[in-house]
């Protein structure tokens, strides 16, 4: 990878000219750090930017399922970092839009579960969050949901020069059995120091792991090495690694691991790439992220662009994330390569 600035995968990019929802877009002013999406033109302004980009990875987003969700959030829309992801394979059928970089002690299913977005439930799930927030060094969260779908998940980051520590998260009372049974996994290949993203999937009770993207916590360089690769993904019983993927993993900079409470297995093993011209990668693009890339309907020059291609027992399926608004604030939390 060039050297450029790197940042915890979801939360930040390398933007200079946020999209502004605080005013007007047609205005081109920059927004400030601060302020609140109160008035409802602009949540309409939201909207009517998920609709169209939705249009354009073949997915109608559904007002049923999204205002109620923009309501809920309306006091931490206006701060956070807005952007949307669209995948391929049994993914393709929704967009998934997500609010990052929320505010350190904003608890976002707990919003979700007071405004009705998700059913209570007394799964571990349900618990994990809290337990996550009040044992690591969790700086910011954040909400993902379905275009059309609704609430899914949440995200929790902790800071970039104090990531978590695997054997503190093997500790919770809620987390899934499969993190403790793939701790000698995570410290063999030199990444258990430095969880970097915790991610909380409610509907389909799996969670997600990120490591790297730390302040001097970057992932071993064997572990994106064809050997690597393939030892990698061989001792996880995931399918053998495309020529396509393990090119990509020449760019790659942050791996992550899908997990549930129903096996010790890894279920998806996804590698990462931060890019601002996603369109250089050395893969296939599938035709609706052609059109994400060439036709978003708000500015994207300048912006990067988070690709990533995971594995799986059936095979691999590529997902993409273009940033719609970006905040100043997290600029503390990026490095440099050099």
């Amino acid at each position: 990878m060039p050297a450029m600035s790197r940042a915890i995968t979801h939360a930040l990019i390398d933007d200079p000219k946020p999209n502004c929802l605080m005013r007007s877009c047609s205005q081109q002013t920059p927004r400030s750090s601060g302020g609140t999406m109160s008035e409802f033109a602009n949540l309409e302004e939201l909207y009517s930017i998920i609709e169209k980009t939705a249009r354009l990875v073949d997915v109608t987003a559904s007002r049923d399922k999204v205002w109620p969700i923009l309501n809920a959030y309306e006091d931490v829309v206006g701060q956070s970092v807005i952007s949307f992801r669209a995948s391929t394979g049994s993914s393709a059928d929704d967009l998934d839009a997500r609010f990052t970089m929320l505010p350190k002690g904003f608890d976002p299913y707990a919003r979700a579960l007071e405004h009705g977005l998700t059913p209570k439930t007394d799964h571990a799930v349900g618990s994990l969050l809290k337990e996550v927030h009040a044992n690591t060094p969790i700086t910011s969260c954040g909400v993902d949901f379905g275009v059309a779908g609704g609430f899914t998940k949440t995200w929790s980051f902790p800071s970039a020069e104090n990531l978590i520590k695997v054997s503190d998260l093997v500790e919770l009372p809620s987390i899934p059995a499969a993190v403790g049974a793939n701790l000698d996994f995570f410290k063999k290949w030199g990444i258990d120091e430095m969880v970097s993203t915790v991610g909380i999937d409610y509907s389909k009770r799996t969670m997600n792991l990120y490591f790297g993207g730390g302040v001097g916590d970057r992932v071993p360089a064997e572990v994106f090495e064809e050997k690597g690769v393939r030892a990698i993904l061989g001792e996880l019983g995931l399918s053998e690694p495309s020529e396509e993927l393990l090119r990509f993993c020449e760019r790659s900079f942050v791996i992550y691991v899908t997990l549930n409470w129903d096996s010790p297995a890894i279920n998806r093993f996804t590698y990462s790439v931060m890019t601002p011209e996603p369109l250089g990668l050395p893969i296939s693009f599938a035709p609706t992220f052609e059109r994400l890339i060439k036709e978003a309907p708000y500015d994207t020059t300048g912006r990067n662009y988070v690709y990533g291609i995971a594995s799986t027992p059936k095979g691999e399926y590529h997902k993409i994330a273009s940033y719609y608004q970006w905040q100043k604030r997290v600029e503390k939390l990026l490095r440099s390569d050099s």
